[in-house]
């Protein structure tokens, strides 16, 4: 079950008296930088810089979600289309992840897509890639209905799906028969109400491992379908290489996906083993709400954290 101390994070992840309580903590900053690689593009291109030199794939992210602006999702869009010419300047290997609610989902359908299709032509003009992801299931809908817009026009396009949704199964499904799966498979990062979602880990993890089956079984039939396995879970890693390697899948016709930070190890150790292996690397002074989810996902994470604020 989701638990008491994950819940009450996740909701602090969206409080703006907590957010300026934390950021204001100089000891946060610093924790942050785990997981986040800087507030700059010049700290951002940096670490991709020192992911691709140990062997690894980079994807980026600008922080910053549930802007209420044209002004400020027009601002996010202008800074995507400066890190890509940033990634091509510096001559390093990784495509670009977005979320909608910081390209002006919350301000008008329309205006999103046409903010997010300007990045995605940008990043077509310079044979890179874009990866929407996918945020809470409020959003889920319109987030795939923009998606599917899209790929009518790009192919450089791809979108997460989130394996503890009840109705990933059968998006799944429709995406690979639409001939647009390039898709990024991820447990989910949000607090979801049973009605929509699965609570247990060991319901999680089987309709996670069933999507990675249903993507790997269904290329020989939808050769556009690719999956990005995004999860820190030896359990699951170790299932999906299983998988492929006795059913003799190519490694590069999937790949593992983690967070910056987070598992360097085992991102080291898949990489060595020839997997191809992307480090979601964000970056941003608006590190806080996904700051607060990551430490909702391990708990040490959080006593890392209340030991360096008390100077322990």
């Amino acid at each position: 079950m989701v638990s008491p101390l994950r819940h009450t994070l996740i909701a602090l992840s969206k409080s703006p008296k907590m957010q300026e309580i934390i950021v204001g903590v100089p000891v946060s900053r610093r924790m942050a930088r785990r997981f986040v690689a800087g507030e700059t593009l010049a700290d951002a291109i940096d670490a991709i810089r020192a992911t691709n030199a140990a062997g690894m794939l980079a994807t980026l992210d600008f922080l910053g979600e549930h802007v209420n602006s044209q002004a400020e999702a027009s601002a996010n869009a202008d800074e995507y289309v400066r890190a890509l010419q940033a990634i091509q300047e510096a001559s390093v290997d990784s495509n670009i992840s977005i979320k909608l609610t910081a390209m002006g989902l919350a301000v008008d359908d329309r205006f999103c897509y046409e903010n997010i299709r300007r990045i995605v032509q940008a990043a077509d003009q310079r044979e890179n890639f874009v990866r929407i992801d996918m945020e809470d299931s409020p959003v889920t809908d319109r987030t795939l209905a923009i998606y599917r817009r899209l790929r009518a026009e790009f192919s450089n396009v791809g979108v997460v799906i989130q394996a503890y949704l009840y109705r990933s199964e059968e998006d799944v499904r429709s995406l690979m028969e639409q001939g647009m799966a390039h898709l990024r498979l991820c447990k989910g990062a949000y607090d979801e109400p049973p009605a929509v979602a699965f609570q247990a880990k060991a319901e999680v993890d089987q309709s996670m491992t069933r999507l990675i089956r249903l993507m790997l079984e269904g290329q020989a039939r939808y050769p556009g379908a690719y999956p990005a396995i995004a999860s820190h879970d030896h359990m699951i890693i170790n299932w999906a290489k299983a998988y492929a390697h006795g059913h003799q899948i190519a490694a590069d016709r999937f790949e593992f996906q983690m967070l910056y930070g987070i598992r360097r190890d085992l991102q080291q150790q898949l990489a060595n083993q020839g997997y191809r292996m992307r480090v979601y690397i964000p970056y941003g002074t608006r590190w806080y709400p996904y700051y607060m989810r990551r430490l909702a996902e391990r708990p040490a994470n959080l006593l890392f954290f209340a030991r360096a604020l008390l100077g322990g």
